[in-house]
């Protein structure tokens, strides 16, 4: 019997996905291939599986102490575990952790969240971009429930939060104790976030105030955990970045 191109394509994607699922704390695949394809000219500029505390030493946050290394099931993840002590000047994330002192325009980021917070409407996860500082960047709020503040692509421009995307989904199923394979794409102003499916995206944007700038993981004001980090793009700039503390190293 012949298999269509495209269905063996959706098979892939369903395989990686379990294994997403089922082997969150080791690497995805034994190379540095992603799940989804890559626009020419990418290629892999930083990845991270948390193996060991010293991963952590990558990544500053608007409150170190409100995150730490954590071994579950017998593999390590960067978690988000209690409100960060952080009050933001204008109305944005608390909880926010950047890989530090690298600089990205153009990448594709994909990593394995999970949310460990209670459920109802706002319960999320989210990805930064193009962060400049505390008052400049962007985020992808990933939600259990769209509103105007919700399961959104936002920017924060000196001022309160602004939604962006053209066009989102209603909402994730974020599900208890479930791991999840999340992916954001930037290039040349537009932006599209995934959810599990890497074939249609869940919100899509485009926006060219910012640049180049730091990414990062976090949420509004849940918890979470965060692994099996891989970034993709043309070039990456290694600069000092100064925005938050380090979350320093074992």
């Amino acid at each position: 019997m012949m298999i269509l191109p495209s269905l063996l394509h959706r098979v892939r994607l369903l395989f990686a996905t379990s294994l997403c699922i089922l082997m969150h704390g080791s690497a995805v695949a034994a190379d540095d291939r992603p799940a989804a394809p890559l626009p020419a000219g990418f290629k892999l500029v930083y990845q991270q599986n948390f193996q060991g505390a010293g991963g952590l030493s990558d990544f500053v946050a608007s409150d170190p102490k409100a995150w730490q290394w954590s071994k579950t099931n017998g593999n390590g993840a960067l978690a988000l575990v209690k409100q960060s002590d952080y009050k933001p000047s204008v109305r944005s994330p608390f909880n926010i952790t950047l890989l530090a002192n690298r600089l990205l325009g153009d990448f594709v980021v994909e990593a394995d969240l999970i949310q460990t917070g209670k459920e109802y409407g706002h319960r999320d996860m989210c990805l930064f971009f193009g962060f400049q500082s505390p008052t400049n960047f962007y985020y992808a709020h990933i939600a259990t429930a769209a509103d105007d503040h919700a399961h959104n692509i936002f920017i924060v421009n000196g001022a309160p939060r602004i939604k962006l995307a053209r066009r989102t989904t209603g909402g994730v199923n974020w599900g208890l104790g479930v791991w999840h394979k999340v992916r954001l794409e930037r290039q040349s102003g537009t932006v599209k976030v995934y959810f599990d499916d890497l074939e249609h995206p869940i919100m899509e944007a485009e926006d060219k105030t910012f640049g180049t700038g730091q990414i990062g993981f976090g949420s509004f004001d849940d918890t979470g955990m965060v692994d099996n980090i891989r970034v993709w793009a043309p070039s990456i700039e290694s600069k000092r970045t100064s925005n938050f503390p380090s979350l320093g190293s074992e």
